[in-house]
């Protein structure tokens, strides 16, 4: 009974950790929040807690991305399952963007994850730390192996591109509506399902779009 008590102390620590550390690295970044910071956040006394239960930097951000990622590929799953049309390029496109803003909106507010993965990016080793856990995860590889199924034949410099801009207008979208709603300002749709319906309209039209060649 002894040992499982302090499993879960420490568990519970853990948890207030990884809570801390995603709104400071949130409204931070990343490396301008140290472990110090983060412990004293989580209400540590001791500032070597970090550390101890997660080791490097890196680590604690793969640790809160796996926090996420488990409904997220949950929801993902469920989506691809309930595909109607595999030629309709936004059903593959909604399998992308609506798990995302369903986690979000069941968090409630404020959350903090969106613009922790904003800031993330930002760095060239924490954004392939993202990119691995997403790729690890077989739905969401269903899901672009599916959409790439449909779209129409591009050149593979363009495709790159287009993939780059598609991530980049899911991830500062919903980062946008996350930080307007933690300050009580206006946002352009009134909730995250409506959010979700502009963006798979704007990736279709995205992807879609005709490719002119600069001279």
């Amino acid at each position: 009974m002894e040992r499982t008590a302090r499993t879960g102390q420490a568990g519970g620590t853990r948890e207030r950790i990884l809570n801390a550390a995603e709104r400071l690295f949130a409204e931070h970044g990343v490396y301008a929040v140290s472990n110090r910071r983060v412990s004293e956040a989580a209400r540590q006394g001791n500032n070597a807690a970090v550390g101890y239960h997660f080791g490097t930097k890196a680590d604690l951000v793969r640790a809160i991305t796996r926090k996420h990622c488990r409904p997220i590929e949950e929801a993902r799953a469920r989506l691809l399952a309930g595909i109607e049309d595999p030629t309709d390029i936004g059903e593959w496109v909604a399998c992308l963007v609506r798990p995302t803003t369903e986690h979000l909106d069941a968090l409630g507010s404020p959350t903090w994850f969106a613009r922790f993965c904003a800031q993330v990016v930002t760095d060239p080793a924490l954004r392939d730390i993202m990119a691995e856990e997403s790729l690890a995860c077989p739905p969401t590889l269903r899901a672009l192996e599916g959409l790439n199924r449909c779209l129409p034949d591009l050149p593979a410099d363009v495709h790159v591109e287009r993939a780059d801009m598609a991530r980049n207008l899911i991830l500062h979208t919903c980062a946008d509506r996350e930080r307007a709603l933690a300050g009580n300002t206006a946002t352009p749709r009134t909730n995250w399902h409506d959010t979700a319906t502009g963006l798979v309209d704007a990736l279709v039209g995205l992807w879609t779009a005709p490719v002119t060649r600069c001279r």
